[in-house]
């Protein structure tokens, strides 16, 4: 086999592995594009605890109220931050782009179908953009 002749066999085999990896290929997921953006959308949400206030002007939108609840002694136990992400995920809902905590508490007594549970209380607020 001459050197004209490699050549041209490794063009080939070069253009068939290329032909082959632009191939139309498919990704399929059993994600559902609604339910990240659910997942996300606390995240544009920006907490304030107690002793901090958002500068500048906001609307208060409304109160939310956040929960975890540990369906039994055997499920990971509640924390005030599963809380707390709820109420955003929920201050989202109504439009807000703030979250100014009120309350939180940890209830460790088993009652209303959960063996313990978390609850946080906000003002869901909207700030104005700084243009």
């Amino acid at each position: 086999m001459t050197l004209r002749n490699l050549t041209a066999a490794a063009g080939v085999a070069a253009l068939l592995a290329l032909a082959g990896c632009s191939s139309d290929y498919r990704f399929s997921s059993n994600l559902d594009r609604e339910a990240i953006n659910d997942y996300f959308k606390a995240g544009d949400v920006v907490l304030f605890e107690a002793n901090q206030q958002p500068s500048g002007r906001y609307e208060i939108l409304g109160l939310v109220e956040g929960e975890a609840c540990q369906a039994s002694p055997h499920d990971v136990p509640v924390s005030l931050a599963d809380a707390r992400t709820d109420a955003r995920r929920k201050a989202a809902d109504k439009g807000a782009n703030g979250l100014i905590i009120k309350n939180c508490t940890l209830i460790t007594e088993p009652g209303g179908g959960c063996h313990s549970r978390s609850l946080c209380v906000g003002q869901a607020i909207r700030q104005a953009s700084a243009d």
